[in-house]
């Protein structure tokens, strides 16, 4: 069931955080959004040890990195981060530029999935395939 799945949404972008975690959460599926990696990875570990860890992360690329400053690779180093904690841990990796090479870089590094934001039904059907796989 969709509300079993545990969704980690991270964008800095209040209105599309808002946006992607209102249709999200409207397809059934439990939501946590934050908007900053530093939160997101200290949620992610906490709930990692817990009984209900995540089942996917979705993040922005190009938002602020740890040290506060933005950072077009911000949501690579969090996807990084988060496959340190649990390797294998299925990341959709959000753009606003549909870019190849970005696109590549984020699977090379463990993304299973690359989005471009706008179109939050294509969104929800490949997070229901990537959780269903």
């Amino acid at each position: 069931m969709k509300e079993d799945v545990k969704v980690l949404l991270v964008d800095d972008e209040k209105l599309v955080l808002r946006s992607i975690e209102k249709s999200l959460v409207r397809a059934g599926f439990d939501v946590e959004a934050v908007d900053d990696v530093t939160a997101a990875l200290a949620l992610f570990k906490e709930t990692a040890a817990s009984d209900a860890p995540f089942d996917i992360a979705i993040l922005d690329l190009n938002m602020p990195n740890f040290e506060g400053y933005v950072d077009p690779t911000a949501g690579l180093q969090l996807l990084s981060k988060l496959l340190e904690t649990q390797p294998g841990f299925p990341v959709i990796v959000l753009t606003a530029f549909d870019e190849v090479e970005r696109a590549k870089d984020a699977v090379r590094r463990g993304a299973r999935a690359y989005f471009v934001k706008g179109r939050e039904a294509d969104l929800i059907a490949l997070v229901e395939r990537i959780i269903q796989a």
